[in-house]
């Protein structure tokens, strides 16, 4: 059982039992995922967010923040970065509150954006339904360009100095220092604490409030949309340009993985190529326009613009290596 099955009970009471709207209809889907991804998104950022103000209180962030810059961890920190990813079964707009709480938390940036880019990527889906549909083969490859694709998109937005980029009003938090302060140093209740943290927590929920309603707005209005008719038309057409169509193609639409794969096994049997297919999917899940909206919260429109199109470059290398090996 899923560890946000309550929300989606609790979706599909309100949807198909509260409002008794049809479960077969389009605006009955609609809503009822509407109604999951809102609660889940800000429940979500609202505990990371908690956490994470715990954690700069108890911890020595700036030591830390120093010790993840300073020294040299030769790519382990990004490695260890994008297998958090591979085991955090998020699409790409719930990876984002994971990612509020690392940049918040001062970790460097490339290794917040592996993160981003790894936690869609690759997933469950990837690792435990992909063997059973395209073998080990394909699934091992996937995964593999997939930790290169994340770790390599991480390390260019980390040598590209992009921190002035960041939001930084959406970063401000009432230091230990000044927490202690109000108490001549002396012993800090833990109710005050307590307050403080859900205080700070609560900030950034409020804050991002409104763009995730919007954002999942236009996920619920084009969730699970698949131009199938326009897939057939076009991915099978054997020209250098289709995968980058068929990545561009993916970008706007927002799905997670698992309800894809099985549009993905249709037409690779049809005789699209398995690139085309996987740099469409990929895009999909990767990628969205909701998940833009959420993220404008805290990036600038041009460290947006260069995670977007890092990750869309990524994808479409991957999409031509399976061409060419299948």
């Amino acid at each position: 059982m899923s560890v946000f099955y309550p929300i989606e009970y609790l979706a599909r009471f309100i949807t198909y039992e509260l409002f008794s709207i049809s479960n077969n209809s389009y605006f009955g889907h609609a809503l009822e995922f509407f109604i999951y991804d809102t609660i889940k998104i800000l429940i979500l950022i609202s505990v990371i967010s908690f956490i994470m103000a715990v954690t700069r209180y108890y911890l020595p962030m700036d030591r830390i923040k120093k010790v993840l810059t300073k020294r040299k961890w030769y790519g382990i920190d990004y490695l260890l970065a994008a297998l958090l990813g591979m085991i955090t079964p998020f699409c790409s707009c719930s990876s984002i509150p994971l990612f509020f709480g690392f940049v918040g938390a001062g970790i460097p940036l490339g290794v917040t954006f592996t993160f981003l880019i790894a936690s869609p990527l690759i997933n469950e889906a990837s690792l435990f339904i992909f063997p059973a549909i395209f073998g080990i083969k394909t699934t091992i490859i996937y995964n593999f360009i997939g930790l290169v694709v994340s770790i390599a998109g991480g390390i260019i937005i980390q040598k590209m100095n992009l921190e002035r980029y960041i939001n930084q009003n959406f970063l401000k938090f009432k230091t230990k220092h000044a927490i202690r302060g109000e108490f001549e140093n002396n012993r800090v209740p833990t109710l005050k604490l307590i307050k403080d943290f859900w205080i700070d927590g609560f900030a950034i929920t409020k804050s991002a409030f409104p763009f995730v309603i919007l954002g999942v707005m236009l996920g619920a209005l084009i969730h699970g949309f698949i131009p199938e008719n326009l897939i057939n038309q076009y991915l099978n057409i054997e020209e250098w340009w289709v995968v980058p169509f068929a990545t561009l193609l993916g970008v706007p639409l927002y799905a997670n993985s698992i309800s894809i794969i099985p549009v993905m096994e249709v037409l690779v049997n049809k005789g699209v190529p398995l690139g085309s297919v996987i740099a469409f999917m990929t895009a999909t899940v990767t990628l969205s326009l909701p998940q833009a909206l959420i993220l404008k919260k805290i990036l600038k429109w041009q460290l947006l613009l260069v995670y977007f199109g890092i990750t869309i470059f990524g994808i479409m290398i991957m999409g031509y290596v399976f061409n060419y090996l299948f």
